[in-house]
């Protein structure tokens, strides 16, 4: 049997979505197989009295409402037909994704994922689950509602429906604690995080690990386990029976500590208490409300506005799709210091050779030591196996032959100081050393790459490719277009981005590109609040309680406050109280006391001596300080980092909204399910956003404030900047 379904033999998860011929061309059936059904997305076939039903929606098997239908009359057919036992797999890269969220908010075409169901549980029969890849949210939901489910070992389960902003819908969360208990599912349930098969088969919710053919290995578990007694989750109460209230609330609490404000992770742990202190019917019904509430809400609307805009961000407007992309065999990064040594790290994890380039040898064992000692406290975390480090670390190496490595290298990533000479330097002698044709990058923050292009006779092939910090763990990648930059580097640094598990978003060159061009925006703002009434903690106790991991001040006292100071030396520009605290030794973390003071476990304390710097700074200024809510605090901080967006929107540093929006919430703290600063202007309207604006311009004089020409334009049409972009919510 060939095209869309697997062959027999062969494991599902070995196809991609390539594989598939077009819907409605039927595929060869293999000897003993009797094609019952087909609707083009679910195949039904009969193997005597074991029959399967094929899930076909390349590439992930979404629940659309052809897979729904498939299923259901599928069931109905194989009961018609007197089937004994009934095998749901998937076709292609995994068993299913869940459900189809482009359908949300759209008129519902039946049959339900209950209506489904109750098939499956009706069936007078055994169904058997036979999961390969992955079987996330309603996908794994489908699996629980069936009599038995296996996998392959490698398979991932979870129900990742917190991470969307609402709570599983179609039974997961009183199904789950039946069978492995609350507690347990708990934090399956509100950490949306998938765990592996064999994990799962030691908890109890998967029945056999399979080797080898899945579809095969299911059909012969189901054939040996014909007649035997497999009571369906809805029916089990063994594990949720004298369940300890105090137990399962002192687990919620834990799990919620890192929630800051986000309702979906709360609506979880209501929803599995419904699982113990419910009968299982009322329990569904407390499972759909809670859903249904929470779906139709601000925050899930602001996540899946980001879950569809990271894949938005990834494809670049104008490039073609059959660009060439260089292949990139060996990364070498110039500079092993913190930035250099996570940009090699990110390589070497995702299985690329990379060289770091250091000066000295002195240097570059103390950049190697760093990955090494970084590594091994993932290692002593129980994070990563001492054999997956070893991996790692071979796949890592380093010299101080500058143009013997570079001459070797397929792509280049310079990560030297922050400072436009030196980089010069460096890109000049990569220009001479470096083979004709690859692509050479700094990860630079704020300088312009035509500059650094300029130490070159290759600008063309020179691009920005900005890591955050830490580079090993932080998601974004900024790509940075120069002017002369082509289309095969652009396409190169965005596959390769993907590779190393980065989400690269492509943005144009000017001073600070997007995310700290905005912020900067923010600062004037700051200083302006500090002098007129606010202290440290009030600002910082806003942003965070908005949901920011850290706010301002506590970011400037990790960054270094004395690095601010040299920026703004360097641009001509002054910051009374900033510059004050800088003045008076005050650093941030690194010398204990910034704006707040630091005890020996860094944890921060407001210091009565930065207040008494705020005040003779305001008295010398003769400013006149005053009490200022939290509401007027937040749009200060926030209204100028959205008009800064928008100007960047005019000149095309961003080509869409949602780049700037996946850019702060995966480099910048911004809370996913706050949906990033340009949705937060849409939620607020951007008639009151432009007034906002114009009021705040002229009560503080910063004329930065004054609306941007295309929120002027926007407010006046009634617009968004949602309808600007593709993000679907």
């Amino acid at each position: 049997m060939t095209g869309a379904f697997p062959q027999p033999g062969a494991c599902p998860r070995a196809q991609s979505a390539g594989d598939y011929p077009q819907r409605g061309a039927r595929p060869r059936l293999d000897e003993g197989e009797t094609l019952l059904a087909e609707n083009q997305f679910v195949q039904h076939v009969a193997m005597g009295e074991v029959h399967v039903l094929r899930l076909a929606n390349p590439p992930v098997n979404t629940l659309r409402t052809e897979i729904r239908a498939g299923l259901y009359d599928g069931m109905k057919a194989a009961r018609a037909a007197g089937a004994k036992a009934v095998v749901i797999i998937g076709t292609g890269r995994m068993f299913c994704a869940g459900a189809e969220m482009t359908e949300f908010g759209k008129p519902r075409v039946p049959p339900s994922l209950t209506e489904v169901f109750e098939e499956f549980e009706s069936f007078p029969g055994l169904t058997v689950a036979a999961i390969h890849g992955s079987a996330l949210g309603g996908g794994l939901e489908v699996a629980l509602a069936c009599h038995a489910r296996v996998a392959l070992a490698d398979a991932n389960l979870g129900l990742p429906e917190v991470k969307r902003g609402f709570v599983p819908g179609a039974g997961g969360t009183q199904r789950l604690p039946r069978l492995i208990g609350p507690e347990a599912a708990l934090k399956i349930i509100v950490s949306g995080d998938p765990i592996k098969a064999t994990e799962a088969h030691k908890l109890g919710f998967i029945d056999a690990v399979i080797d080898g053919d899945l579809e095969a290995g299911a059909i012969a578990f189901a054939r040996a386990n014909l007649g035997k007694n497999f009571t369906l989750a809805r029916n089990r109460t063994d594990k949720i029976t004298g369940q300890d209230m105090a137990a399962f609330d002192a687990a919620a609490a834990a799990l919620l500590k890192r929630s800051r404000g986000q309702e979906s992770p709360k609506g979880c742990v209501e929803a599995v208490r419904a699982s113990f202190t419910l009968p299982f019917e009322e329990g569904l019904q407390k499972e759909r409300d809670l859903f249904a509430s929470l779906v139709a809400g601000e925050q899930s609307k602001a996540l899946r506005h980001i879950f569809f805009g990271e894949r938005e961000a990834q494809r670049v407007p104008g490039l073609a799709a059959d660009t060439q992309v260089l292949p990139v065999g060996r990364l070498v990064v110039i500079g092993g210091g913190t930035m250099g040594g996570g940009i090699a790290m990110s390589a070497a994890n995702f299985g690329v050779p990379v060289t770091i380039v250091e000066m000295t040898e002195d240097a570059l064992a103390k950049g190697l030591q760093r990955c090494e000692a970084n590594w091994q406290r993932t290692v002593a975390s129980g994070r990563l196996s001492q054999a997956e480090y070893e991996k790692r670390r071979a796949l890592l190496s380093g010299s101080t032959d500058f143009e013997k490595t570079v001459g070797e290298a397929d792509l280049v990533i310079e990560a030297v100081f922050e400072n436009m000479d030196v980089k010069k330097q460096v890109f000049a002698r990569l220009d001479k050393a470096a083979r004709p044709g690859i692509v050479l990058a700094s990860n630079t923050s704020t300088l312009d790459i035509d500059q650094i292009a300029s130490a070159t006779s290759r600008p063309e092939w020179v691009m920005g490719m900005h890591f955050f910090s830490p580079a090993n763990v932080m998601r974004l990648l900024e790509n940075v277009r120069g002017s002369k930059t082509n289309a095969v580097a652009i396409a190169t640094a965005t596959e390769f981005g993907k590779k190393i598990g980065k989400l690269p978003v492509l943005v144009g060159n000017c001073d600070g590109f997007v995310g700290n061009r905005m912020t900067g925006k923010r600062t004037p703002q700051v200083e302006k609040l500090l002098l007129e009434g606010c202290l440290p903690q009030d600002i910082d106790r806003v942003m965070e309680g908005y949901g920011m991991a850290m706010g301002p001040l506590a970011t400037g006292d990790l960054a270094g406050l004395d690095i601010g100071a040299a920026v703004r030396k360097a641009r001509g520009t002054v910051a009374p109280i900033a510059d004050a605290v800088v003045a008076a030794g005050r650093f941030g973390q690194k010398t204990s006391k910034g704006w707040y003071m630091y005890d020996e476990k860094r944890n921060r304390l407001p210091d009565p001596e930065v207040e008494s710097i705020i005040l003779d700074v305001a008295e010398k200024m003769q400013v006149r300080r005053r009490k200022i809510e939290a509401d007027e605090i937040l749009e200060r901080l926030l209204l100028p980092m959205v008009n800064e967006g928008a100007r960047i929107l005019e000149e095309g540093i961003a080509s869409r909204p949602i780049d700037i929006d996946v850019i702060f919430t995966n480099g910048f703290g911004w809370p996913a399910w706050r949906g990033g600063p340009m949705f937060w202007a849409d939620t607020q309207g951007l008639k009151a956003v432009r007034d906002k604006l114009n009021q705040y311009a002229e009560a503080t004089g910063d004329k930065n404030l004054r609306p941007a020409a295309l929120i002027e334009k926007l407010a006046d049409e009634g617009g968004s900047f949602a309808a600007m972009g593709k993000s679907k919510v």
